[in-house]
């Protein structure tokens, strides 16, 4: 794969010119944002669940802010739909952990005394915390790190130089050996 782009394409000189490049680059925008909808982990059984006992522990919160704050406390990696967080919202009230109580048109979650002795008797981990742990790790930061280098080549060969274009060919070359020998350790 060593030459597969001529470098003199990039510029708008050949064939292989600048419409072809915003046609890649439209490509790798298409891939990225269907990747970004498809980031994060699906919630196990019982982590909605856990996720929003553990928030009402700290505070009393409408549905929006906790859905808000697991994604905020997951870096990003699980965001649950406002389909799984208020139906767990009106089942724990319905099995008595939880109250609402209307403020401002909204409302607000809080756990009765029964919800904070279920919350100190499990005594569990916040289920964000272990999506927090492998954030940057896990199986999910691969590919954005491949979406990642492919919009820095995109941006090399709409930008670059002829000779910054060659040096970017080499790099990702190089890179590309680099992950094979990675399996090749095994």
């Amino acid at each position: 794969m060593g030459n597969s782009f001529p470098t003199s394409g990039f510029g708008g000189g050949s064939s292989f010119g600048a419409g072809n490049i915003d046609g890649i680059w439209q490509a790798v925008e298409q891939f990225r944002s269907r990747f970004e909808k498809q980031t994060g982990t699906r919630a196990g059984r019982g982590e909605v669940r856990a996720a929003v006992l553990a928030l009402l522990a700290e505070q009393p919160m409408h549905g929006y802010q906790i859905i808000h704050e697991i994604e905020e406390r997951s870096a990003g990696s699980w965001k649950p739909s406002a389909g799984s967080v208020y139906p767990t919202l009106q089942l724990l009230a319905d099995e008595g952990l939880i109250s609402a109580e209307e403020s401002n048109g909204r409302k607000i979650y809080s756990l009765t005394e029964e919800g904070r002795e279920a919350v100190t008797d499990a005594d569990t981990t916040a289920p964000w915390a272990s999506a927090d742990s492998s954030a940057g790790h896990g199986f999910a930061a691969l590919p954005k790190s491949g979406v990642e280098l492919a919009q820095a080549a995109a941006q090399v060969g709409r930008t670059g130089t002829p000779e910054q274009i060659k040096q970017a060919v080499t790099v990702l070359d190089d890179a590309r050996r680099r992950l094979y020998s990675i399996l090749a350790q095994d």
